[in-house]
């Protein structure tokens, strides 16, 4: 859905970007899987340099202020980039919440395949909707993940 104007080919290429974030953020969950299957890790490799910088404390929190405050809220910046961005961002919400209810469940004696099992769907769900949308953007329509999209909308005027 290109309703808000024709979308540029810089603009499918920087709507895409931020999909990084939350792809980077899903690596923590997706260690189970990774150790099973290393050939999976190649796919990863050309993330490296960023999942370096991605682990000095507090930049992913920059990071996500930077995107919120200097791309969702610019008007200036199209509509199809701010409503990607904040896709992203609500993606990498959904793995903070995950990640707090992986650590109460943590706590319980005996959960341990329970937790690996969650661990690997939460991290194929956010490789599926990242692939989804970044698909979705280079193609210049509008990624429609059912509940987070209609969030985006509500947030990107």
């Amino acid at each position: 859905m290109t309703w808000r104007g024709s979308v540029t080919v810089s603009d499918r290429i920087f709507a895409c970007l931020p999909y990084l974030l939350p792809l980077i953020q899903s690596l923590t969950f997706g260690g189970f899987l990774l150790r099973q299957f290393p050939v999976i890790r190649v796919l990863f490799i050309p993330l490296s340099p960023l999942i370096s910088i991605y682990q000095i404390p507090f930049v992913s929190l920059i990071i996500f202020f930077a995107l919120f405050m200097l791309v969702v809220r610019n008007e200036k910046i199209s509509h199809f980039i701010r409503f990607n961005t904040m896709q992203a961002i609500l993606l990498n919400i959904v793995l903070f919440l995950c990640q707090i209810v992986l650590q109460v469940l943590g706590s319980v004696p005996g959960a341990g395949f329970a937790i690996e099992t969650i661990s690997n769907t939460i991290f194929i769900g956010i490789l599926a909707a990242v692939v989804y949308s970044v698909a979705q953007s280079l193609f210049g329509r509008y990624a429609e993940i059912p509940a987070i999209s209609d969030a985006v909308y509500m947030q990107v005027r």
